[in-house]
């Protein structure tokens, strides 16, 4: 008995069939939960900073951001910059280049439609387009009365033309105001649109306000633009008034941006100081911008020293002057800026 336990254990220990699957088994549970709990461990890694996509993207849109003048700007929400990139003009050049697309004579010619807008216009009042409620139908729809003239789109060449300019205001002011959506915008005549259209669209709803005083061009902001630009539900503040006249608009509302395009020129030098005096309380603090196109008469002519003291009376500041390129044609706008000095 002694000698056949001795020769066991020289022989070494026997460990039998089921002891070793099971012993296999509670290795395999123990490794399956320490790698789980690897794979799920929110430990900061030692390779470097965590990486954020969202803010990389972001950086990398501002870094990208450049406009045609070659200054980096606003991007606004969302990454999207408010200024034509550099990059922009060279694709659309390049694009035409690669079709082989040339300037043409500016000549009526057949097409879809080679009508002029005075063919149009005599068109939509002869045959009201191509079919139309009469009668006791004439309600059942949901159009807004809407003039042939503006139908046609007469208005975009009444003033402020052309049309397409308004985008090149729209992306000087924004960038040199460095606008974002939540931004409270004011234009003093604002028209028909040419250069609210784009504030509207980029802005929050209800942040753009205007004070005009032509009813005509009102009708077709109201009547045609809007509708047609789908910015309806942006509900502009966009007040019918005369002689910088802001008694209907929130005296508690203060304005990042508050600009006149081609306005001021218009208007009698005392009318333009009593909208400034009007005004001044309204601009944001320091922030906050003061716009006006083409000339200053109405301080210039006060002389320099008088024009600064006025201005200082108002607590408000000249900035510079700026000038601005335009996209489309060879074209450039002069600005002069100010800003508000006291709280």
């Amino acid at each position: 008995m002694a000698l056949s336990a001795s020769r066991a254990m020289s022989k070494g220990v026997v460990i039998t069939v089921p002891v070793l699957v099971l012993s296999a088994l509670v290795a395999a549970v123990f490794l399956f939960f320490l790698f789980s709990s690897l794979s799920s461990c929110s430990c900061p890694s030692t390779s470097g900073p965590p990486v954020n996509p969202i803010a990389n993207a972001i950086a990398n849109a501002n870094a990208n951001a450049v406009s045609v003048g070659g200054t980096v700007s606003d991007s606004g929400s969302g990454g999207f910059t408010l200024s034509t990139r550099k990059d922009d003009v060279e694709w659309v050049k390049n694009q035409i280049i690669a079709n082989g697309l040339h300037m043409h004579d500016n000549v009526l010619r057949k097409g879809i439609n080679p009508r002029t807008r005075a063919q149009q216009l005599e068109d939509l009042r002869q045959f009201k387009g191509i079919s139309h409620y009469e009668g006791d139908g004439s309600d059942n729809h949901t159009a807004l009365p809407c003039p042939g003239e503006l139908l046609v789109e007469e208005h975009h060449s009444n003033y402020g033309e052309p049309w397409a300019g308004g985008r090149d205001v729209f992306e000087f002011l924004a960038q040199a105001s460095q606008l974002r959506p939540d931004s409270q915008v004011l234009e003093i005549g604002c028209g028909t649109l040419r250069v609210g259209l784009h504030f509207i669209r980029y802005l929050n709803p209800e942040h753009f306000h205007c004070l005009e005083r032509d009813e005509l061009s009102l009708m077709a902001a109201f009547r045609y633009e809007l509708p047609a630009q789908g910015l309806l539900h942006k509900r502009p503040l966009i007040v019918k008034g005369e002689d910088m006249d802001f008694s209907k608009f929130d005296s508690a509302t203060v304005y990042d941006l508050i600009y006149a395009s081609a306005v001021f020129l218009h208007m009698p030098d005392k009318l333009v100081w009593i909208g400034l005096e009007r005004l001044a309380s309204k601009l944001r603090p320091y922030d906050g911008r003061i716009f006006v196109s083409h000339n200053i008469k109405f301080c210039s002519r006060l002389g320099g020293e008088e024009c600064t003291k006025r201005l200082t009376s108002l607590g408000l500041e000249y900035l510079g002057k700026h000038t601005h390129d335009s996209l489309l044609f060879n074209h450039y706008e002069i600005w002069f800026e100010f800003r508000r000095s006291k709280a």
